[in-house]
């Protein structure tokens, strides 16, 4: 059975694992194992740099074929695959290139990470570990991939560790419960990120954004006296914390407060200016108070610093509708449903 991977997580693994495969260079061909071949994989190499790709594959497709096959070209077949995202390619090739040199592990590690992508991380943490004992400065953070990895198969405190590594904490410290909170939270498991939260507020009780963690928890379920409360004490904690006014006046717009959120919004914008969220949430706020010449001034603010949330746009909609502002109206409602469907996925 096929393991599901939340897309969240694949993204932003696939954006870190990205970023690192992009600075690095195709392997070369170890001068010890030189063979006839070196003149197809100097040229398959310089092919690939050049940015013709396929033509890459095909001088390596042939080399591939020839018994025995040279070193180095299933590795750099399986780059090329995953610069391509062609992942099933990628660890088919991966995999041949591991059998035939099992001492390359930076080759098991890019195995590991593309299994992962694959949805199969019970498959690449044997790999990911291994790789990891022998090389722990591969190019692709083994920490992180890990730690997903792990979060992937509900092993949460070895994904406690693997994080804590990689930012050099204690692997049973406050700020590791923490860390691992937090990407649990992002992987929407907020049971999870609930209890390590609390067990780094028992180890370090003044430790800033963990309250700010447990009140989004209870944001997310709609809990709003818990959530204002969480975040009370997170502002208490950390009174310059921009994002934690914010998300208070996210709880006082959805508990119908208008005016505490209004005090908390205007917080949020002088410390954070170049947020987009606390301008939408005082859109809002404008919008339940009928203002709509101030929505329409904080709702355009939002839309010009983030033209692609078409949640701004709607909003901007209803505030030129209730100005008698039709045509723009009609402008904003069809953008944001033109964004919205951008964003939805494809129905089979």
């Amino acid at each position: 059975m096929r393991h599901r991977v939340p897309p969240f997580i694949v993204a932003s693994l696939l954006l870190v694992i990205t970023a690192a495969a992009l600075q690095t260079s195709p392997p070369a061909t170890p001068l010890a194992t030189a063979s006839d071949a070196a003149p197809e994989l100097a040229a398959a190499r310089k092919d690939f740099a050049a940015g013709r790709p396929n033509e890459a594959l095909k001088q390596l497709d042939a080399l591939a074929s020839r018994t025995p096959e040279s070193p180095g070209v299933e590795r750099l077949r399986a780059f090329i695959f995953y610069q391509q995202r062609n992942m099933v390619a990628a660890e088919a090739a991966y995999a041949k290139a591991v059998e035939q040199d099992p001492s390359d592990h930076e080759s098991m590690q890019m195995r590991g990470v593309v299994l992962y992508s694959l949805g199969r991380p019970a498959d690449a943490i044997p790999l990911l570990e291994k790789a990891h004992t022998a090389v722990p400065s591969a190019n692709v953070d083994p920490n992180y991939v890990l730690g997903v990895c792990y979060i992937a198969v509900h092993r949460y405190d070895d994904a406690r560790h693997a994080f804590a590594a990689q930012y050099s904490f204690a692997p049973d410290s406050a700020p590791a419960y923490l860390l691992a909170a937090r990407m649990l939270l992002r992987q929407e498991n907020p049971a999870a990120a609930e209890e390590f939260a609390k067990k780094a507020i028992v180890l370090q009780p003044q430790l800033p954004l963990a309250h700010q963690l447990l009140g989004e928890v209870a944001l997310a379920r709609a809990q709003l006296p818990e959530a204002i409360a969480e975040l009370d004490r997170e502002r208490e904690l950390n009174p310059l914390n921009g994002a934690v006014y914010d998300r208070l006046g996210d709880a006082y717009v959805r508990s119908g407060d208008n005016e505490k959120a209004q005090q908390a919004l205007s917080r949020a914008v002088l410390l954070e200016p170049n947020a987009t969220g606390p301008y939408i949430l005082l859109g809002r706020v404008m919008l339940n108070q009928q203002n709509y010449l101030l929505a329409t001034l904080y709702l355009e603010r939002a839309t010009s610093m983030d033209p692609g949330n078409y949640i701004a746009h709607t909003l901007l909609g209803r505030a030129y509708h209730a100005t008698g502002r039709t045509e723009d109206a009609a402008k904003q409602f069809q953008t944001a449903q033109q964004l919205q469907s951008a964003a939805s996925p494809a129905k089979p």
